[in-house]
Formats: structure tokens, sequence, C-alpha cells
């Protein structure tokens, strides 16, 4: 894997450190776990869209139905339950059925504290 390195970074790090190839090592450790990076991107993608913020925001008071959740967007239903599918297949909103309605709700209070933290980030 060491041998992955570029020449000139190569070159740095024996500038910089005793044993070079130690801390080559030690950084591609650092590259993190491929499934949850893979986890990570789903989150960030399914964000990645303002018509599914408008969702999650609507969704801060309670669960909506889908229906509801048309009005909230001024959007056809089935643009809508491509939102809802995104959302929910990345396990940032949870939904429940009751007769012929579904009902949506936030799946875990980190997604909001996420959108806030991107709101204070704008600040």
């Amino acid at each position: 894997m060491t041998d992955t390195v570029p020449e000139s970074a190569r070159q740095t790090l024996e500038r910089l450190y005793e044993n070079p190839e130690a801390r080559i090592t030690s950084l591609f450790e650092l590259e993190g776990d491929d499934q949850q990076i893979d986890a990570q991107l789903a989150v960030f993608k399914a964000l990645a869209n303002e018509s599914r913020i408008r969702i999650l925001n609507a969704l801060r008071d309670g669960e909506l139905c889908a229906c509801e959740l048309q009005v909230v967007l001024d959007a056809p239903q089935s643009t809508v339950a491509s939102h809802l599918r995104e959302l929910t297949d990345a396990d940032i909103i949870k939904k429940r059925r009751q007769g012929k309605w579904t009902y949506y709700r936030i799946g875990d209070t980190a997604a909001l504290q996420l959108l806030d933290i991107a709101a204070a980030l704008d600040s």
C-alpha cells in the first residue's frame, strides 16, 4: 500500500519524519471505514435537496401524512413520494401505515441537529 504514495509526498515525509514508512502506514489508517463513509454519504446526499430539507423542517413539530407534505411542498404526489423514499432509505425519517394513510416522522433528532448546525455555520 505504501507504494501508492505519490513520489512528491513521499519525499516530503522523508524530510519530516525519522521513520517515514511508519508515518505513511499510520496515514493510511486514517482513511476510514468504507461502510461508515457510505452511510454518511447517503445521509448527506439525502439532505442535499431543498425539498427534502423542507420536509424535515415540516416534520419538526410531529408526524405528517404524505398528503399534508404535498401541501407543504406544493408538489405532486409522485414528487413527494420520491423525496420521502430518499429520506426513508437514508434512515432519516420513519414511516407508519394507518389504514390507507402513511405517516412520516423524524427518525432520529440527529438529523435536525445536523440541519441546525448547517444553519449556524451560515451565520
